[in-house]
């Protein structure tokens, strides 16, 4: 924890909190006018000096004035913010937005796409992990002589419709049995855990099958592969980030649109924020990755039953409202998981 004097403190954070509303290295005048303290310009240049000097602060070109450096960012976040009250509109229309929606998947793209809204950012969502998301049943539907479609019904109450080809015609006798296989077998597993052992049954077997079992664990395993890891991130509003580009506060979009398209990089950031308790927040090169070295994330998990199965962040500038931002991710995760709960 960086230790400084009141008069420190409150020069810190009122630099912070003009840069922030700005976008404009701020001056000794400027503070002086702000912070409202009875001290010398002087007083204020070599304090200025001082937290400079600790790494705090930086002057970004030959001006008096100084922005603050992403540690700088950090102390102020960790020390010295004063989070306002999330506005009663925004609750109230994220509580009807919750409440009138039907279908897990259609749940979470609403509060990612109100989250971005609100906060002129991108959204992220971590979807439910695969691997406590568990199935509760599953239906094979004939369209023609080798499509069926996948209705596959999960325990956070998300149904999941998927066409699937299959390489031989399946009578719609079969694809029943293939449902009933599955859903006496596998029942309560994570869908993770149903896609390896049906898998293992498929290669394991398929010599001792006769044609009709074969094609029903076809069926059974195709219903179940797909859904890879990109698309376990969902992201919202990039566009809303052109606004920051304009301003200087982002220099280089398009490698992190090429970082959203990828979304590895994303997937794991959300990860660490999986097991934490409450909002997390990524500063500048805090995230460890260079194509965020401009930008912040705030992370907080939402959970299913007290599980924690996703997470919901914001990315922006490292220059945005924290003391909004935090409590309005905060308390969408919040809403999010009791929405979750009572549907369950």
């Amino acid at each position: 924890m960086t230790k400084f004097d009141q008069r420190a403190q409150i020069l810190m954070k009122t630099l912070v909190e003009t840069y922030i509303a700005s976008g404009q290295p701020v001056g000794s005048k400027t503070l002086l006018e702000q912070s409202q303290l009875a001290v010398s310009p002087a007083t204020v240049r070599n304090v200025m000096q001082d937290l400079e000097q600790m790494g705090l602060l930086t002057a970004p070109h030959t001006s008096a004035g100084r922005v603050p450096t992403a540690q700088g960012v950090r102390v102020f976040v960790d020390q010295l913010l004063t989070v306002s009250n999330v506005e009663e509109a925004y609750t109230q229309q994220l509580q009807h937005s919750l409440g009138s929606s039907l279908e897990t998947g259609q749940m979470l793209t609403n509060v990612t796409n109100m989250l971005s809204r609100m906060t002129q950012m991108a959204g992220l969502i971590r979807v439910p992990r695969r691997d406590v998301t568990c199935v509760k049943q599953v239906e094979f539907l004939p369209l023609s002589q080798n499509k069926v479609l996948v209705i596959l019904v999960l325990s956070d109450g998300e149904v999941q419709n998927r066409v699937i080809s299959l390489e031989t015609a399946v009578s719609r006798e079969e694809l029943q049995q293939a449902a009933n296989y599955v859903n006496h077998h596998f029942a309560g597993k994570g869908l993770d855990t149903v896609r390896r052992e049906l898998l293992q049954e498929l290669q394991a077997d398929r010599a001792q099958m006769d044609a009709m079992m074969a094609s029903m664990m076809e069926v059974a395993e195709k219903g179940f592969s797909g859904n890879k890891q990109e698309d376990e991130v969902q992201i919202t509003g990039k566009s809303q980030l052109l606004n920051w580009v304009n301003s200087g506060d982002i220099s280089d979009l398009q490698s992190l649109f090429d970082a959203f398209a990828e979304k590895t990089q994303m997937l794991s950031l959300m990860d660490k924020c999986l097991s934490a308790d409450g909002v997390q927040l990524f500063i500048g090169e805090e995230s460890g990755y260079d194509v965020l070295s401009q930008c912040s994330v705030v992370g907080a998990p939402y959970s299913i039953d007290g599980q924690a199965v996703g997470v919901l962040a914001v990315v922006g500038p490292t220059r945005m409202d924290y003391n909004k931002v935090i409590p309005m991710v905060d308390i969408t995760a919040k809403l999010l998981s009791s929405a979750l709960k009572s549907e369950g």
